[in-house]
């Protein structure tokens, strides 16, 4: 288990309409670290946001394909998107953060 900071752990919080529905049943969503584990991840936010968290949920997200054209010729570049890792952090009633209540 690698040693990371709390800086390190939480890259940035998403905001997306379906995370925006989750924050009424006090769930918030964060791209954390891929070699994250659920309780680095409870540490980081109870220690940056000063809250109580209840649960983590963590998942993969895999890259996804890309491909484009040149402008002279008929070939195409193939590349691929990075895999990235996505926590679902559940409170405990009454607590929130912040940081998402401004948007």
């Amino acid at each position: 288990m690698p040693a990371l900071t709390v800086d390190q752990v939480i890259i940035k919080p998403l905001i997306t309409e379906k995370n925006t529905d989750l924050m009424e049943h006090d769930q918030y969503t964060f791209e954390v670290a891929t070699v994250a584990n659920k309780i680095q991840i409870r540490e980081a936010v109870e220690k940056l946001f000063n809250v109580r968290v209840k649960a983590v949920n963590t998942m993969n997200v895999k890259g996804s394909r890309r491909s484009r054209a040149i402008r002279r010729g008929r070939s195409r570049i193939y590349g691929q998107e990075r895999a990235w890792k996505k926590a679902v952090v559940t409170l405990f009633p009454g607590q929130r953060i912040d940081v998402f209540e401004q948007v």
